[in-house]
């Protein structure tokens, strides 16, 4: 497959550039970065050396000083460095670092303050569909994921269960981040059932069999593995009594078809109509990060059980989105979302479904979901 073109832009300063492995961070760093000093701590030689002496990046940086950019790639592995960084950025002349990494963990548990705001914070997600274009399938978007390793792959379902299993085996398993990897194994088929659900924990702890501190715990793990991600409840001035637990989503949706098992017993769309919601907050997590606005991601949902799946909100824009699976749009869809425009008659109004034509109903701006999500990029205002 040809090289996709991607929207993240080089900050042109120090930065890390964190994302699951396969988004396509050492392809964009050799595309954008000529000859730089490379430090692949994923080579085990390598990593024993620095480990062994974090000291020695500093050597390999005095000894290369026609260098102006210094890519150390996952980061995590050797998280020591980045006292040497710090103390290269503070020199004057000092080239510019970009640290990638597939995890936060060991980052966020060593108690490192990730230089202290010395070097930016980004993120590469899976592609987005106005970067693939006319090579977009939203089909296949929703039963392979957008993850470049395994978009360009031949045989996709086959490189995303060996990838779920390479992240769980060497990131869990490896470096022993849980202990009940019984429990956890578990957790994972458990917690997939939750995938743009309100996240219940006691549900989730009782289907696991482990205990509701070791569910949270678990969560943590895939947040910080850059797995799976959690959307908060949006509750500026507030005027009905809203729930207060997150919604939970797997980084991609093919991740969460390869994890979530099927069964005679799911509903007609069920499985397919989480994917399409996945696959919707994945493009606003990137559109969010990638533009540089002002905003956030949220969802609302009322004690009474209303609920609008996304709010976008911010110095930059307001907005309310609802997806649905379905092809046609019936009164009740747009329920929930006349409730919340109700409330915030500032907000504009988006339901995507996987109709064929764009229509105007009550106020709210109803699109096909692959028009919406070719539409969505970085340079563009929420369609």
């Amino acid at each position: 497959m040809a090289s996709v073109p991607r929207f993240f832009k080089d900050p042109e300063s120090s930065f890390f550039l964190f994302g699951p492995r396969g988004t396509g961070k050492t392809t964009w760093l050799r595309q954008t970065f000529e000859n730089p000093l490379w430090i692949d701590l994923l080579s085990p030689e390598t990593q024993r050396q620095f480990l062994a002496r974090p000291e020695r990046l500093r050597d390999r940086i005095l000894s290369a000083p026609e260098k102006r950019i210094v890519v150390i790639d996952e980061i995590q592995k050797v998280p020591a460095l980045l006292d040497v960084v710090h103390q290269q950025i503070e020199q004057r002349g000092a080239p510019r670092f970009v640290l990638t990494g597939s995890s936060a963990r060991k980052l966020r548990h060593t108690g490192i303050d990730l230089l202290a705001g010395r070097a930016l914070l980004r993120s590469l997600h899976p592609f987005m569909a106005a970067e693939l274009g006319s090579r977009f399938d939203l089909d296949a978007a929703l039963n392979q994921g957008l993850v470049p390793i395994v978009w360009d792959s031949v045989k996709p379902a086959d490189v995303l269960e060996s990838y779920i299993a390479l992240y769980i085996k060497e990131e869990v398993q490896t470096e022993g981040v849980v202990r009940n990897l019984e429990g956890f194994s578990r957790f994972l088929e458990a917690v997939s059932f939750s995938h743009g659900a309100v996240l219940n924990v006691a549900d989730v702890a009782r289907e696991s069999e482990v205990s509701r501190k070791a569910v949270e715990g678990y969560v943590q793990v895939l947040e910080d593995l850059l797995l799976a991600f959690c959307v908060p409840v949006f509750t500026r001035r507030a005027r009905r009594h809203l729930t207060s637990h997150p919604k939970f989503y797997w980084f991609d949706a093919g991740a969460f078809r390869s994890i979530r098992p099927a069964g005679p017993l799911d509903r007609p769309g069920e499985i397919g109509g989480a994917a399409l919601e996945g696959l919707v907050a994945q493009h606003l997590r990137a559109w969010i990060d990638y533009s540089g606005r002002q905003l956030s991601l949220g969802f609302w949902r009322t004690k009474s059980g209303s609920e609008v799946d996304f709010v976008v909100y911010g110095r930059d824009g307001f907005w309310a989105v609802e997806v649905k699976h379905g092809a046609s749009i019936r009164g009740k869809d747009l329920r929930s979302l006349r409730a919340f425009l109700a409330d915030y008659p500032q907000a504009q109004g988006r339901l995507l479904y996987r109709g064929k034509e764009r229509l105007m109903i009550d106020g709210v701006l109803c699109f096909p979901v692959e028009e919406f999500l070719l539409n969505l990029s970085p340079d563009n205002e929420l369609p």
